[in-house]
């Protein structure tokens, strides 16, 4: 199947949960997410500010904040590409483009997420026997992939069904290391 057919089938069968199984599902994988070691050590997180029904990151990203890690979000720029800027609670967010919801502190530039110990994306599904990721389309996040290090854990967020088998790959898509789905935590690498 292309990216195309795969991008309509996936949030063809999100648009099928219920609220409640969009709240069951988000509060699994925050809480098995939370649970990693990997996760409780990392002091910079680069993640995302989930929007509609994608597993939902609101309640991740401010329990990583609570418990001290500063937590960088993207900022999505005219080109398409992400700079970054540190959350510093849910007060310090606006609508940006997409009216997807940004930090308003100083932006970090592109290279801020080269630096995070822990890296958290959006996918619309993985595939469990490559790790190629399929994202919305735009390409923000293979090129921040792309600037990150080959040891540093990269997780992308998803429904259980979503990891699946034969995710098509171009050139310049990125692996992640780890998919997290309600049913647990999978290495892919």
């Amino acid at each position: 199947m292309d990216k195309l057919n795969l991008r309509r089938e996936v949030n063809a069968a999100r648009t099928n949960l219920s609220p409640e199984q969009l709240r069951a599902n988000s509060i699994k994988v925050r809480e098995t997410l939370l649970e990693q070691p990997w996760v409780q050590m990392a002091g910079l997180v680069a993640c995302y500010w989930s929007t509609g029904s994608e597993p939902d990151t609101h309640g991740l990203v401010f329990a990583l904040w609570k418990h001290g890690a500063t937590v960088i979000l993207p900022v999505l720029r005219e080109d398409n590409d992400l700079d970054w800027a540190v959350y510093d609670g849910p007060d310090t967010l606006a609508p940006g483009r997409y009216g997807i919801m940004e930090p308003v502190d100083t932006r970090r530039g592109v290279d801020a997420v080269r630096t995070a110990a822990l890296v958290i994306v959006p996918a619309l599904a993985v595939d469990r026997t490559t790790g190629v990721r399929l994202g919305r389309g735009g390409g923000s996040y293979d090129r921040a992939l792309s600037r990150v290090g080959p040891n540093v854990p990269t997780v992308a967020l998803l429904h259980d069904g979503e990891l699946i088998d034969g995710v098509p790959r171009e050139p310049h898509d990125r692996q992640v290391r780890y998919a997290m789905t309600p049913s647990g935590l999978t290495s892919l690498m």
